[in-house]
């Protein structure tokens, strides 16, 4: 390669690792600097008490062969279960099954709401809305505006903060990916073992048996194993160039051992697209400044209650439609894997959309724990007193948004990158501030990781911008999927996420 400092990666969640990972397996020397404590990132597995907390959820399902046999070189088998997926939705008092099941929605839906389901289905087919870039005309377009109205309106302005029409479709397209009621129609009525060519119908996936956290932290101790470094509590406060030179050449960081600057021939970002523009040295351009400074993110936090295992219910996670309450969403840390909960009791994660600094993030934990027990109450889904203990999880920056903005705001940063440092190599969800799930931020690492070492011109701008990239092919057996789901329904949060912990100093 010729390189003499290596690469520096910022960030040790996935898309971190695997680039250091993919790194050393061809031989390039790689330093991880990690600003949190722990790795992961949003895929970290929280632990309190004993008990441990999946942060946002991940399904470990993937139809990218690679990505399969990456999971399943860093842990044994023996260290996943196959689990089943199931998720509902609860609106107006009842439980809806997803996939559709026509009977259950039905009987919850009634013979009258049905008939306006299906006839505002059949206009939306016969006249689609006119403007289908934003979230609401396409969902509308696949589904009606009354059922778009009630399962997916209120959750997803619950999730983004935003009206639904000032979000973008393609974040829908990556989700929802090709499912519209049609097809889960024909799922419900003529149902196959494990529906593999839409993401969103995936019955079963695997799970590391302490979480997603496990395969990180056995990921980093490999890491170190083959020689690279991997550094927690370490931010990468500036990232030198040489502007004459168009390359970045070395990182300053700060931590335990006080600031210092670490040279570099390569820099792999997987911390938010936005900080990495206000950590370079010098500045870019204004107009380059005042994109990374409009894009958005939203926050999220966890409340975990423990209760008694007879409040346990099977689903992976409940969405919650009632707008009485302010929860999003519902898990059930013991449907994941009964090692991240106690004998007898079980942990529920109610999951609030939250942005850093608004009132509900700022309330005190106890506070917090006390609001989420009431709302679990309301909802009918513990008995009054039945929650035994509480804990609260933070994570800023957990979701990119995409709002009218965000695509032009990415396109002037990411031209001005590839112009101007293009040995600074943007990965992962916030990295690139794009939705990708667990799966697709790892192979945007590897093909990284594959230009670095071997000098490829792969385009890691193309993973999962069309629909099925690597969707419709490699079906080997039932563990193909998408890698992490997130906060919507019917696909679905918040994170897998790739959210870096490996944010600019307070």
């Amino acid at each position: 390669m010729g390189d003499e400092h290596g690469t520096v990666v910022i960030g040790a969640g996935p898309a971190g690792l695997t680039a250091a990972y993919e790194l050393l397996r061809r031989g390039a020397p790689v330093r991880v600097f990690e600003a949190d404590e722990v790795v992961g990132g949003i895929s970290r597995t929280v632990e309190r008490d004993g008990w441990r907390f999946d942060i946002g959820g991940h399904r470990f399902f993937t139809k990218v062969s690679r990505v399969e046999d990456f999971w399943h070189e860093i842990l044994p088998d023996e260290d996943f279960l196959l689990r089943p997926r199931m998720s509902r939705i609860y609106y107006r008092g009842a439980l809806y099954d997803y996939p559709l099941n026509a009977g259950n929605a039905l009987r919850n839906l009634g013979l009258w709401e049905a008939a306006r389901c299906m006839g505002s289905y059949a206009r939306a087919r016969l006249r689609p809305p006119a403007d289908q870039s934003h979230f609401e005309g396409w969902v509308s377009a696949r589904f009606g505006w009354r059922l778009y109205s009630i399962f997916f309106k209120t959750y997803t302005e619950k999730v983004w903060g935003i009206p639904a029409d000032q979000l973008q479709a393609d974040w829908a397209a990556q989700r929802i990916k090709n499912l519209s009621l049609a097809k889960a129609v024909r799922n419900a009525v003529l149902p196959k073992r494990n529906r593999k060519d839409v993401a969103s119908l995936i019955q079963e996936f695997q799970y590391p048996k302490l979480g997603p956290g496990m395969m990180w932290e056995r990921c980093a101790e490999q890491v170190r194993r083959g020689g690279g470094a991997v550094q927690t509590g370490t931010w990468v406060t500036a990232v030198h160039h040489d502007p004459e030179r168009r390359r970045a050449i070395a990182v300053s960081v700060d931590g335990a051992s006080g600031p210092r600057t670490e040279p570099a021939d390569h820099v792999v970002s997987s911390m938010p697209i936005s900080e990495l523009v206000a950590a370079l040295r010098p500045a870019p351009p204004p107009q380059v400044r005042a994109a990374a400074e409009d894009l958005r993110y939203r926050d999220f936090l966890t409340v975990a209650l423990v209760v008694p295992a007879e409040f346990s219910f099977p689903d992976n996670w409940i969405y919650v439609h009632d707008p009485g309450v302010r929860v999003g969403r519902i898990q059930n840390f013991g449907s994941w894997s009964p090692y991240l909960v106690k004998d007898g009791r079980t942990c529920l994660g109610l999951e609030y959309f939250v942005s850093v600094g608004d009132e509900t993030w700022r309330t005190p934990d106890a506070d917090l724990i006390a609001a989420a027990t009431t709302e679990l109450e309301q909802l009918g889904l513990i008995r009054p007193g039945a929650v035994e203990a509480g804990y609260v999880v933070r994570m800023p920056k957990a979701y990119p948004v995409y709002d009218e903005r965000y695509q032009h705001n990415v396109d002037v940063i990411r031209d001005w990158l590839a112009r101007e440092v293009p040995n600074v190599h943007p990965v992962g969800r916030n990295g690139m501030h794009r939705y990708n799930n667990q799966d697709h931020s790892m192979l945007t690492a590897m093909l990284t990781a594959e230009n670095i070492a071997e000098g490829t011109g792969h385009d890691v701008w193309s993973v999962n911008v069309e629909q099925d990239y690597h969707e419709e092919t490699a079906r080997r057996d039932g563990r193909r999927g998408t890698g992490r789901d997130a906060p919507l329904m019917p696909a679905p949060p918040p994170s897998a996420t790739t959210v870096s912990a490996a944010r600019g100093r307070p």
